[in-house]
């Protein structure tokens, strides 16, 4: 396979804040694998949090290159396992490798990922929009611009209650809420009582992703469901989550790419837990593998790409949350300017 990459910024349309930090601008590294004459793009957006950098991932990727470039891709498993004894601690950077061999492999077949994995695309959930954590009028103004039948409310502060109070003044959509390991146990028990009279749908990683025992007394007596995001990185933490959370947010970039975030998927079922993609602030290129995977999911969130002004690329249609997915082979994407 031939290796290219190249990083782009990604301007957001507004502000876009969690309880850890704001930004304005994503950075993200897009992967591009040529082989016979076909080729597949990969993303995986830099985060300070997990402490990985486009300029990081790309240097490991130069080291990568005679690896990758000697490689014949003809399947997407057996090609993530080969990089995953060179890749073990850079699972963002994998993600990206691992979405590019998807794409392009599903390119070479001539069919979309899902119908690969012979899966039925009728019965797919709609995806939220992401409101931002913000001052409360700003939160308002975002929600009036964009009307949605489903949101997912960023929390962690001393006010979420109220500020789920003001929002629902306004609309009358489902609420999910994500306080990216905000609160406390008392304060995730209480807040799910307020929260289910607000009509919240769920409540997403409470509380900081080690808090294990923690989390079985809240899984106990929270009266709303209760989703793993940080406490579900990777293929390990997934029996981790049973007794603890109602289901799993598997975020590609986390797993490592989207065959061991399949894998999780698959695994999560089986042990009764809910199934649900998220994604991070992101183009076109990694969404669209999210959208491969839908026929897993009970839940989705892959608005990333709407969140930006400028958008490398698309795939799937989104509107008011109905995802139409475009049936081209591989992930779906398309570039507005290939490199």
């Amino acid at each position: 396979m031939k290796l290219s990459s190249k990083i782009y910024d990604l301007e957001l349309k507004h502000t876009f804040a969690i309880s850890r930090g704001a930004h304005d601008i994503q950075r993200t590294l897009i992967v591009k694998l040529e082989q016979d004459g076909k080729v597949g793009y990969g993303e995986a957006v830099e985060d300070p949090y997990y402490g990985f950098t486009v300029e990081g991932m790309q240097e490991k990727l130069e080291e990568l290159r005679p690896v990758i470039e000697n490689y014949h891709l003809e399947n997407p498993e057996d090609f993530w396992d080969m990089l995953n004894k060179e890749l073990d601690d850079q699972r963002f950077l994998h993600c990206a490798i691992d979405i590019a061999a998807n794409d392009l492999y599903g390119i070479l077949q001539g069919k979309p990922l899902y119908e690969i994995w012979g899966l039925k695309t009728d019965k797919i959930p709609m995806t939220n929009y992401t409101i931002g954590l913000d001052s409360l009028d700003v939160m308002k103004e975002k929600l009036l611009e964009f009307p949605w039948p489903l949101y997912k409310v960023k929390l962690g502060t001393k006010n979420d209650i109220e500020i789920i109070r003001e929002l629902r003044k306004i609309t009358d959509s489902v609420f999910r809420v994500d306080a990216n390991t905000g609160w406390g146990v008392e304060e995730t028990i209480e807040n799910s009582k307020a929260l289910k009279e607000l009509g919240v749908e769920f409540i997403e990683q409470p509380m900081p992703y080690d808090r294990w025992e923690d989390m079985e007394i809240v899984y106990q007596n929270s009266v709303l469901p209760l989703m793993a995001d940080e406490s579900c990185r990777t293929e390990e933490d997934v029996p981790k989550c049973v007794n603890r959370f109602t289901g799993i947010n598997v975020k590609l970039v986390k797993a490592g790419g989207i065959t061991p975030a399949r894998r999780m998927l698959i695994e999560g079922k089986k042990l009764g837990l809910k199934t649900m993609v998220g994604c991070m602030t992101e183009s076109s290129v990694g969404i669209a593998a999210v959208g491969q995977l839908l026929p897993y999911l009970d839940y989705v969130d892959m608005d990333g790409a709407l969140l930006l002004k400028n958008d490398i690329g698309y795939a799937h249609d989104i509107t008011d949350g109905v995802i139409t997915l475009s049936g081209r082979p591989g992930t779906g994407v398309v570039l507005n300017e290939p490199f």
